[in-house]
C-alpha cells in the first residue's frame, strides 16, 4: 500500500501546516496543466486528502486490523488486503454456543475510495476484484455519481459478505473522499477560483479568459473601477448537483488586485499626472 507520508515527503510527526506546505509544493510541481504526470498528481492529492483530515489521518495511522484501513483502489484494479483476518467471536463465559447463539447475518463491508474534483464533476465508474470474507472473489462495479460530495457514502445493496449462503448477503458501504484541488475550491455546488488582475486593468477595465473545471474557456469582463475583493459569478459553470445533474452551481471568481512593481519612470509620471 502506498505510504502517504512518503508521497508528500514528510515524516509521521509532521504538523498540519507542514503537510499543507508539502502538498502545495508538490501539487504545483506535478499539476497536469503544467505538464506533470496525472497519476503522480492524483497520488499526491489522495495522500493529502487523508493526512489533512484529523480523523482520516488517525484511521490511516491506526487502521482497524480486520480491514487494513478499508482502502479502495481508485482505478481499475483490486482492493489492497482489505479482507484479511476475519475472525469469529468466542463465548467469553465458556458456555455452549447454543445457549447464547446470535442470529446469523452477513456483515456490511465498509470501504473507502478517493476521487479528484474533475472526476467528482463528471462522475466515474470504478471496477474492482475483491475477496469476500467467505474467500470467494467477486468483481464489483461502482458508479460514482456526477456531483458527488466529499464524505458521501454509497450503499451497494446485497453484494457484500456472503458467508451465510441461506440468508441475504450483506451490503457494501463505500465512503467517497473528494481530494482537494490545487486551483478550485468547492462550496456546495459552487466552485471558487481566485483570479488576479493588474491594478491598472482594474482601474481601466479589461477582458480575460478563465479555464473552467471541465476544460472550457470562459470570457470574463473586468469592469473599470473594479475593487479588491469583488466576486464575479458565472451561473452554470460550477458543480452538477448530485441529485439533479440538470442543475449546476456557479463559478465564483474572487478578484485579487496586483500592484505593479516594474513601472517605468514615464509610466509613473503619467499616473501622477492623472491624479492631478
Amino acid at each position: 500500500m502506498t505510504d502517504h507520508y512518503t508521497t508528500l515527503g514528510v515524516n509521521k510527526q509532521a504538523t498540519p501546516d507542514e503537510i499543507k506546505k508539502a502538498y502545495r509544493k508538490l501539487a504545483s510541481q506535478h499539476h497536469p496543466d503544467k505538464g506533470g504526470d496525472k497519476e503522480k498528481f492524483q497520488e499526491i492529492q489522495s495522500a493529502y486528502a487523508i493526512l489533512s483530515d484529523d480523523q482520516k489521518r488517525a484511521e490511516y495511522d491506526n487502521p482497524q486490523p480486520q480491514f487494513n484501513g478499508g482502502q479502495f483502489n481508485g482505478g481499475f484494479g483490486g482492493f489492497e488486503d482489505i479482507f484479511r483476518n476475519f475472525g469469529g467471536f468466542g463465548d467469553i463465559f465458556g458456555h455452549r454456543a447454543q445457549h447464547f447463539q446470535q442470529p446469523q447475518r452477513n456483515r456490511t463491508l465498509n470501504l473507502q475510495t478517493a476521487v479528484t474534483l474533475e472526476e467528482a464533476f463528471s462522475g466515474k465508474e470504478l471496477v474492482a476484484n475483491i475477496q469476500l470474507p467467505s474467500g470467494r472473489e467477486q468483481i464489483i462495479n461502482v458508479k460514482i455519481p456526477a456531483g458527488v460530495n466529499d464524505g458521501t457514502i454509497l450503499r451497494l445493496r446485497e453484494i457484500g459478505d456472503d458467508t451465510y449462503t441461506n440468508i441475504t448477503r450483506g451490503d457494501v458501504h463505500l465512503s467517497v473522499t473528494v481530494v482537494p484541488h490545487a486551483v478550485f475550491s468547492r462550496q456546495g455546488d459552487d466552485l471558487v477560483k481566485e483570479i488576479t488582475v493588474d491594478a491598472l486593468d482594474a482601474i481601466l477595465g479589461t477582458d480575460i479568459t478563465v479555464n473552467t473545471i471541465d476544460g472550457r474557456t470562459l470570457n470574463v469582463t473586468i469592469k473599470e473601477g473594479t475593487q479588491p475583493g469583488t466576486i464575479l459569478s458565472a451561473q452554470g459553470y460550477g458543480m452538477p448537483n448530485m441529485h439533479d445533474n440538470n442543475f449546476k452551481g456557479r463559478l465564483l471568481l474572487p478578484i485579487k488586485i496586483i500592484i505593479p512593481t516594474n513601472l517605468t519612470d514615464n509610466q509613473k509620471i503619467l499616473i501622477k499626472q492623472a491624479r492631478t
